[in-house]
């Protein structure tokens, strides 16, 4: 894969973008970039550049606030699922026609942006059931391994089952931690990593954080409801376009 200059401006754009909307409303940094580099390099390499990123985004949201033995200890089964049906996902990854997977992702930014617009309370239907923490986790690391993305159903289970305000953040964060993690060694297990891949994710990390110093200032001045709302649109028109791209070849 040949990095030329208008490429790597893309890619620093993308992530400063990514980062705002992280700074802004919480979360997005993953999504966001992932559908934009998508549309741009494909599945596969997109998965590979966020790594590092989407590592050093939630580090940090991981490891702060006091409550990370507590989250281990409730919600050990939800993250070794998760981190354990990611190697699954990539394996498919490694296997499967990259277009269809390409679809899906479309797929699932599609949904998750039409249920936040009409705010379906997703956390009432992923959370219910004995084994829900299980089977929520599962789904999560498959998608994530197959796709990159980590939202759904693992954000609304998170949402589901009671957590403070503080606690539910720095979960989110745990999960993102172990997903992205599990991803970036199943990747290179299966070699689908190199690098100028890794060198590419190394120097995202930069925008990224810049982008999400801007997002923090923003969101003092603007309106989180409103901001949150283009945001989805954004993803709404993005999540569409890779899923016609993979429907029409």
């Amino acid at each position: 894969m040949t990095f030329d200059p208008w490429l790597l401006l893309a890619v620093a754009g993308t992530f400063v973008l990514a980062g705002t909307v992280k700074g802004v409303v919480g979360m997005g940094l993953p999504t966001v970039s992932l559908a934009l580099l998508t549309a741009m390099v494909g599945l596969q390499p997109a998965m590979a550049v966020l790594l590092a990123p989407t590592m050093a985004a939630n580090l940090w949201q991981a490891l702060v606030g006091g409550y990370l033995f507590e989250i281990v200890r409730r919600l050990w089964a939800f993250l070794l699922a998760s981190a354990v049906t990611t190697w699954l996902g990539v394996l498919v990854l490694a296997r499967a026609d990259v277009r269809w997977l390409s679809g899906l992702l479309g797929v699932l930014i599609v949904f998750y942006a039409v249920a936040g617009l009409c705010r379906f309370d997703l956390a009432a239907r992923v959370g219910r059931g004995r084994y829900a923490a299980v089977i929520n986790g599962a789904l999560t690391g498959m998608l994530t391994g197959m796709t990159g993305s980590s939202v759904f159903p693992g954000v609304p289970y998170l949402q589901s089952i009671g957590l403070s305000r503080d606690m539910l953040i720095q979960a989110m964060g745990v999960m993102f931690m172990v997903t992205i993690m599990a991803l970036g060694l199943a990747m290179g297990e299966q070699r689908l990593l190199n690098m100028e891949l890794g060198l590419l994710s190394l120097g995202a990390v930069v925008p990224a954080l810049l982008g999400m110093q801007f997002g923090q200032h923003l969101r003092r001045r603007l309106s989180e409801a409103a901001f949150r709302r283009v945001f989805l649109l954004g993803l709404l028109g993005m999540g569409l376009y890779l899923l016609l791209r993979a429907l029409l070849g």
